[in-house]
């Protein structure tokens, strides 16, 4: 994985955006996506929040997608071996680039036909702990017209983003706004954040 891992952090410095096509191995990307399905299934899924501790609040305006936080106490093998992918990445970049990262926190997301996250920055005006955000895809087909692309906005430019099957992208939580573009069909990702 040391590979990919390089991947993300050299893209991440030339780009400000760090992207890896095949992070997440096709196998466990399978089982994840059967995991969300089931609990998509099962009714399991929450709806998105926004805000801080006790400000959270639903706001269906700016996002309307669908959260499930992953957590070893599930004791779900699928889970824990991309918990235990990300914490093997977490002290790659600690070791290499000194990023003082101690914790993350990852949960499923299901954007539905329709559903979109408007525009807005990772960061909370008042905790500063996130210091990178993740998100991994788990579309099994996506195509040209499925929608649902992270459009990140650079200083000059912005970027749009395919949700493709394995793709994980990474950036600095207080530095880029980005949204996720209306979709077309459901789509499946994990998203989360490296805290400091």
């Amino acid at each position: 994985m040391q590979l990919q891992f390089e991947e993300l952090i050299g893209s991440l410095l030339a780009n400000n955006v760090g992207i890896s096509n095949h992070f997440i191995p096709q196998e466990l990307s399978n089982q994840l996506r059967k995991n969300i399905l089931a609990l998509i299934g099962e009714n399991a899924l929450a709806a998105a929040k926004i805000g801080n501790d006790g400000k959270l609040v639903e706001d269906q305006r700016i996002r309307n997608d669908k959260i499930f936080w992953l957590d070893k106490s599930h004791d779900n093998l699928h889970e824990n071996d991309f918990l235990n992918l990300m914490g093997d990445f977490i002290s790659h970049l600690n070791m290499t680039c000194y990023a003082g990262i101690t914790k993350a926190e990852f949960h499923y997301s299901c954007f539905e036909k329709g559903n979109s996250y408007s525009k807005h920055l990772d960061q909370f005006r008042d905790n500063s702990s996130r210091k990178y955000s993740m998100i991994s895809y788990l579309n099994e087909a996506w195509r040209a017209g499925d929608g649902g692309e992270l459009k990140v906005y650079h200083e000059d430019c912005a970027q749009e983003i395919e949700p493709t099957c394995g793709k994980t992208v990474f950036f600095k939580s207080n530095k880029l706004e980005h949204e996720v573009l209306i979709t077309n069909v459901r789509r499946l990702s994990i998203a989360g954040w490296l805290k400091g």
